[in-house]
């Protein structure tokens, strides 16, 4: 069997409130630095720390996901920032358990309300309604995680071919 490399990109969807406390930081912070160049320059330091933690903010805000399927190779990139990338996960496919929409009864069992099995759980979508998201339950070392993503049509095709009975679609 030939090799394929499937890649896919999700970015994450901004929370409702970081507009508002971006446009509050930046308001203090001009309002701290002008207070310190009229009153007294006390104030010029808190403003310049709520600039600089307003591009902090920026950048640890801005989170995207990379899925990378290289035959039963399968890992997780998290970009944040758009600069900063690091490998999140590395897994094999031979130890997955199950690929499932998160409503499907395969993965019941995994569930924080109603489930009987708590694993250890990491989210990878991109909080998007209108996106499906799957869970994966799937070995890594030597325990069992729980990961959350947004697979497109094309990487559950993949894995349904190589593992027919562990994949389910929505």
């Amino acid at each position: 069997m030939y090799s394929t490399k499937i890649i896919k990109q999700v970015k994450r969807k901004k929370k409702p409130g970081t507009g508002v406390l971006k446009i509050l930081m930046i308001l203090f912070g001009v309002l701290f630095v002008l207070m310190g160049i009229v009153f007294s320059r006390g104030f010029m330091l808190p403003g310049f720390l709520l600039i600089c933690l307003y591009f902090a903010f920026d950048m640890f805000s801005q989170k995207e996901y990379e899925y990378t399927m290289e035959g039963n190779q399968f890992t997780i990139d998290v970009i944040i920032g758009k600069k900063h990338r690091r490998n999140a996960h590395e897994l094999d496919l031979n130890q997955l358990e199950v690929v499932a929409p998160n409503w499907h009864e395969k993965v019941a069992k995994y569930r924080i309300k109603g489930g009987t099995q708590r694993l250890t759980k990491y989210d990878y979508t991109s909080y998007d309604d209108e996106i499906p998201y799957y869970t994966m339950i799937i070995g890594e070392g030597r325990e069992k995680i729980k990961i959350l993503l947004d697979l497109d049509e094309e990487m559950l095709r993949a894995m349904k071919n190589m593992l027919p009975d562990k994949v389910f679609f929505a």
